[in-house]
């Protein structure tokens, strides 16, 4: 059985075990030092944490070790557990068939998934706090996942989470417009921009920030900046919809 796993943000003087896996992979254990956590030992913790559930030995073994046969890629999954320290071995609970973090186990994935999808409910307004619609948030949605990690179960679950962010860091900005905090709406929609700069719904709120504040200049160059990049990378112009944004200001 899948545990129900308390969703908190991993905080260093917490004394639960928690797991980061956005920007780097981190194990800790409150304010505690403890060994680092590496090879195997970590790919295997990392994946537990990105998939949050419970996986099947048979799954886990071939999703980290794909060019192994399989006794070899079952021994390198005992000689991985086996490999965890005490306190690391407590966050993972070991049946004969599966495998899964422990109950408890603080996951900034887990929490930075559930505020992406907060945001984009459109009926979640009277449940979002403060925190929800802030520089935090703005920054939890900006941090990628396991970067310079090249495994192929890294890079799939990497895109999903870049455009599940996207959307969130769209969907924040646009919230935040609505409300006239233009200086947060700016910082949520260039964060999409950072994240993929050729993305025109995320230069689409840019530019809107703009003309909301009364920035015409500021508009016009955000619209040229966009137009320039896309036609050096891809050889492509904005469409018609992201020029009507600006259009009037063109003609004049």
């Amino acid at each position: 059985m899948v545990p129900t796993l308390e969703s908190r943000p991993l905080d260093d003087g917490d004394a639960r075990a928690g797991i980061r896996v956005l920007g780097t992979f981190r194990f800790a254990c409150g304010a505690a030092a403890l060994p680092a956590v590496l090879g195997g030992s970590q790919r295997l913790l990392a994946l537990l944490s990105v998939r949050d559930r419970a996986l099947t030995r048979v799954g886990v073994a071939g999703t980290l070790w794909p060019e192994s046969s399989g006794d070899h890629a079952f021994s390198s999954l005992r000689s991985a557990l086996a490999r965890l320290s005490r306190v690391t071995r407590e966050a993972v609970v070991v049946t004969p068939l599966d495998v899964c973090l422990a109950e408890g186990v603080a996951l900034d994935i887990r929490d930075a998934r559930a505020l992406a999808h907060r945001l984009l409910d459109a009926d979640a307004d009277a449940a979002l706090s403060s925190a929800d619609t802030g520089a935090s948030a703005i920054a939890s949605l900006s941090v990628e996942l396991l970067p310079d990690w090249y495994d192929d179960w890294v890079l799939v679950e990497g895109e999903e989470w870049r455009q599940l962010r996207l959307h969130a860091l769209e969907s924040l900005a646009e919230r935040l417009l609505v409300e006239r905090r233009f200086g947060d709406a700016m910082g949520a929609a260039l964060a999409a921009v950072r994240t993929e700069p050729l993305r025109e719904t995320a230069r689409a709120v840019v530019i809107r920030v703009h003309l909301a504040e009364g920035n015409q200049s500021e508009a016009l160059r955000a619209f040229a900046s966009y137009r320039a990049v896309l036609h050096a990378e891809l050889g492509l112009e904005p469409t018609a919809k992201l020029v009507g944004l600006v259009g009037d200001l063109l003609r004049e």
